[in-house]
C-alpha cells in the first residue's frame, strides 16, 4: 500500500554529502501546498500530482511549511517546528492499510475536523489489532528516532485539555514545566499521548513514501521554513531558555520589520526572538536539530526570512506597531558555518525579499544559496529594479508570484492601463494573454529555478488567491480539482520548459 510500508527514517535520509540540487542544472517547477491538493491530504491525488508534474516536464515541487497549524491555519505559524499536520494524513491510504474501515472513511461529514479526528482514532485502534509484526516495531522505535516527539505530544496533549489555550495559560506548573506535574500530566493523558504519536508516525510514513515516488520520477520537494517559530508551539515551551522570554513566559521584545515602502508602520509578527549567544554556546543544538528534520522531508529548503540571520528587526513587546524597533546583529556567519560543518553542502534557498544589505548579499553567497526573484515584483522602479529580467543571475530562483501574491492574472486586471502597456512592452508585445507571457518570462529567465504557481499555471484569476498578507480571516484553503486542468495544459508546460532549457 502506498504511504504505509517500511520507509526511510529521517536520520538515515539525513546522512552523507548534501549537494545543492537547485543549481546542478536549469529546472522548472510548480508551488503547490499539499492542502491545495483536490484531496487536500497525502494519498492518491499527491500521487497523481507527481505524475502530472512528470508530463509537464517539471522536477521541483515547492511547497510551504508541512507542521500542524493553529486555528487560523496559516503554516507559517505552526505547533511545531519538528510535527508533521495530520489534517494532510491520506485516509484513504489507512483504509488501503487495513486499519480504518471503509465505511468509516466514506461517510459525509458535517463536521470534517471531527469527523477526520474520529477516523484517525479508529485507525489507531486498528493498527493496534491489525499491524503487522514490522509495523509495530517500526512503531515502537518512532520516539526514539524522533527526539522532539515527546514534549510536542505532551504540549498537544495539554493544548486540547486546556481548551486550545496558549501555554502561557496553563497552570503554572504545567506551564513552567515542573518535572512532577510533567509526570503526572503524562499518566493521566497516555491515551492521547499514544494518539498523537500514532498520528505522527503515519504522517512521516506517508509522506516518506511520497518522497519516494517523487524522488523515483526525478522530482525534488521543495520545503519552506520559516526563520521564527511560534510563540505558542511546544518548541518554545519545550526550550524557553533559547528564546527572550520573562520569568512567565511573555517575551519582551518580537520579530518583525521595520517601515519601509510597503509599510509606513512596519509589520510586527509577534514571534519571540532567538537567544543568540545561548544557541551559539552549545553549537547551535536546536537548530541542527531543526535543520536535520527540514532535511530529511526535503531535498531543498527555502529559509523565510533570510534577512534575519545577519541582524532582527527587535520590536518591544509593549509596541503596538513594528516602530520604535532596532536592529540586533545576529552570529549567521557562525550558524551557517557550523550548519555546514555537520551538513556539508546546504540544499538552501534564501527569501532575500525587500530591503536587503551589502552584509546578508554576502552571507547568502558565502554559503551558496540562490536568492528569490518575483516577477510581479519587477515592472516599476526604472530598469535598475533588481526583478527585472535582465538584472537576474543564475544564483537565483525566479517566480511569477508567491503564496502571498495575488495570482499573476488577478495582479495584472488590477493595474492601471499604462502599467500594463509598459509590462506588456517590455515583455515584447506577445500576442498570449497573462499569464501566459510571464511564465515565460520566468522560464526564459537565466536563473537556476523557474517556479509557478499552480493558480498561474492553471490561468487563474484573484478569487483564487492562497493568501493576503496582514488578514486572517479567509486564506490558505484554496484547492484545485482535476477538471480545472485543460488537457492539453501537460504538453504546452512541456514544450515550454524544453524551449527554455529547463527539461
Amino acid at each position: 500500500m502506498q504511504g504505509t510500508g517500511p520507509q526511510n527514517s529521517p536520520s538515515h535520509l539525513c546522512g552523507g554529502p548534501r549537494k545543492n540540487q537547485c543549481l546542478d542544472r536549469r529546472r522548472a517547477g510548480i508551488l503547490l501546498h499539499p492542502t491545495s491538493l483536490p484531496d487536500s491530504d497525502l494519498g492518491s491525488d499527491a500521487f497523481r500530482f507527481i505524475d502530472f508534474m512528470v508530463t509537464c516536464g517539471m522536477t521541483v515541487w515547492q511547497m510551504l511549511p508541512l507542521g500542524p497549524t493553529h486555528d487560523d491555519g496559516s503554516p507559517y505559524q505552526c505547533l511545531s517546528a519538528h510535527a508533521g499536520n495530520p489534517r494532510l494524513i491520506s485516509l484513504e491510504l489507512l483504509v488501503q492499510g487495513g486499519w480504518l474501515p471503509p465505511e468509516s472513511a466514506a461517510l459525509e461529514p458535517t463536521d470534517p475536523a471531527a469527523h477526520r479526528n474520529s477516523c484517525l482514532a479508529q485507525a489507531y485502534q486498528g493498527f493496534k489489532q491489525h499491524a503487522s509484526a514490522e509495523d509495530n516495531a517500526a512503531f515502537k522505535t518512532f520516539p526514539s528516532a524522533s527526539p522532539w516527539l515527546k514534549d510536542f505530544a505532551l504540549y498537544v496533549a495539554l493544548h486540547h485539555e486546556n481548551a486550545g489555550r496558549s501555554w502561557l495559560d496553563w497552570p503554572v506548573l504545567l506551564r513552567d514545566r515542573d518535572p512532577g506535574a510533567l509526570e503526572e500530566a503524562r499518566q493521566r493523558l497516555a491515551g492521547a499521548i499514544g494518539q498523537i504519536y500514532f498520528e505522527q508516525f503515519i504522517f512521516f510514513r506517508q509522506w516518506y513514501a511520497l518522497k519516494h515516488y517523487a524522488n523515483e520520477r526525478g522530482i525534488l520537494l521543495f520545503g519552506d521554513m520559516p526563520i521564527f517559530v511560534a510563540h505558542d508551539s511546544a518548541d518554545v515551551w519545550a526550550h524557553r531558555h533559547y528564546f527572550k522570554l520573562d520569568p512567565s513566559g511573555h517575551p519582551w521584545v518580537v520579530a518583525g520589520v521595520p517601515p519601509d515602502y510597503f509599510s509606513a508602520t512596519g509589520q510586527r509578527w509577534g514571534n519571540p526572538h532567538y537567544e543568540w549567544e545561548r544557541m551559539q554556546a552549545d553549537g547551535f543544538q536546536w537548530w541542527m536539530e531543526r535543520m536535520a528534520t527540514q532535511f530529511a522531508l526535503f531535498d531543498l529548503v527555502r529559509i523565510d526570512h533570510f534577512r534575519g540571520f545577519e541582524a532582527c528587526w527587535e520590536i518591544p513587546a509593549e509596541n503596538p506597531t513594528a516602530e520604535g524597533g532596532r536592529w540586533v546583529q545576529v552570529p549567521g556567519d557562525a550558524f551557517f558555518d557550523a550548519l555546514q560543518k555537520k551538513f556539508t553542502a546546504l540544499p538552501l534557498v534564501a527569501e532575500d525579499l525587500g530591503v536587503i544589505t551589502p552584509e546578508v548579499d554576502a552571507l547568502r553567497e558565502k554559503y551558496h544559496m540562490p536568492g528569490m526573484k518575483i516577477l510581479q515584483f519587477a515592472f516599476d522602479g526604472g530598469p535598475t529594479n533588481p526583478y527585472l529580467p535582465h538584472n537576474h543571475k543564475k544564483d537565483s530562483v525566479v517566480y511569477t508570484g508567491t503564496h502571498d501574491n495575488n495570482t499573476t492574472l488577478g495582479w495584472f486586471q488590477e493595474l492601471s492601463y499604462p502599467a500594463q502597456n509598459y509590462i506588456m512592452e517590455y515583455l515584447a508585445k506577445p500576442l498570449e494573454s497573462m499569464p501566459l507571457p510571464l511564465i515565460r518570462s520566468a522560464l526564459a529567465s537565466v536563473a537556476c529555478l523557474a517556479i509557478i504557481p499552480m493558480q498561474d499555471a492553471l490561468r487563474l484569476d484573484a478569487t483564487h488567491r492562497m493568501n493576503l498578507p496582514g488578514t486572517s480571516q479567509g486564506n490558505w484553503g484554496w484547492r484545485y480539482s482535476w477538471d480545472q486542468i485543460p488537457a492539453d495544459l501537460p504538453a504546452r508546460l512541456r514544450r515550454m520548459v524544453e524551449m527554455y532549457g529547463r527539461l
